[in-house]
C-alpha cells in the first residue's frame, strides 16, 4: 500500500531505527511492500522505513530509476534487512544528492566509494554483499536513514548554511510533491 513519505522536520527521521525481527514475517513482508509501493509512486531510487514513518532497519533500492544515467544499475533493486556496514574504502568520492524526505534540494555529499554489506534479503536469507559507484551510494544514503542521518547533515556547512531556509519551508509545509507526504 502507498503510504506518506514523512518530510524534513518529522522526528521519526531523526531516530535511530530499531532491528527488524525475523520472526514476524508477515509484518515485515507487508512493510517491504509498502516501501516497494510507494516507492514505485514517487519515482524514487530508494525509501528506508522511517521515511514512512516505520523506525525499524529496513530498506529498498532500486536503480531502474536511475538506469538512464548509471545503465549498469538497470535490474539492480535490493531489499535490506538489518544492514550492518562491514567494511567501507578509504577512497571516497563526491556525488549530487537528494531524497524524497527532502524534496527539492540537492547537495554534493562525501561518501567512502564503496562498502560491504551483511544483511538479511527480503526471503530472510543472509547475504554479505560489495557496493560500489552509484549503487553503493544509493545503499549508504537509506542506511544513513536507519542512524537519523539526512543527507543535509553531511554536506559543507556553508552549503548546510545556504539551505537553510529552503530546509525551513519544508517544515512548514511549504513544498510541492507529485507523492503524498506528512510532517510529524
Amino acid at each position: 500500500m502507498i503510504q506518506p513519505i514523512y518530510l524534513y522536520g518529522s522526528e521519526v527521521l531523526r531516530r535511530k531505527a530499531d532491528e527488524a525481527d525475523p520472526s514476524k514475517k508477515e509484518e515485515l513482508q507487508q512493510l517491504v511492500t509498502d516501501l516497494k509501493d510507494t516507492l514505485k509512486h514517487s519515482e524514487g531510487c530508494g525509501l528506508a522505513a522511517p521515511q514512512i514513518g516505520v523506525s525499524l532497519r529496513v530498506l529498498v533500492v532500486d536503480g531502474n530509476e536511475v538506469a538512464d544515467v548509471y545503465p549498469y544499475l538497470k535490474g539492480f533493486t535490493r531489499v535490506m534487512i538489518n544492514p550492518v556496514v562491514v567494511s567501507e574504502s578509504d577512497e571516497q568520492c563526491e556525488f549530487s544528492e537528494g531524497c524524497l524526505s527532502v524534496p527539492g534540494i540537492y547537495a554534493d555529499v562525501r561518501r567512502p566509494s564503496s562498502m560491504t554489506v551483511k544483511y538479511l534479503n527480503e526471503d530472510l536469507e543472509e547475504v554479505t554483499e560489495t557496493f560500489d559507484k552509484f549503487g553503493c551510494r544509493m545503499v549508504q544514503h537509506e542506511m544513513s536513514h536507519l542512524d537519523g542521518v539526512l543527507f543535509t547533515d553531511l554536506v559543507v556547512p556553508i552549503r548546510r548554511k545556504m539551505l537553510s531556509k529552503k530546509l525551513i519551508n519544508i517544515t512548514r509545509g511549504k513544498v510541492s510533491t507529485v507523492y503524498k507526504t506528512k510532517i510529524k
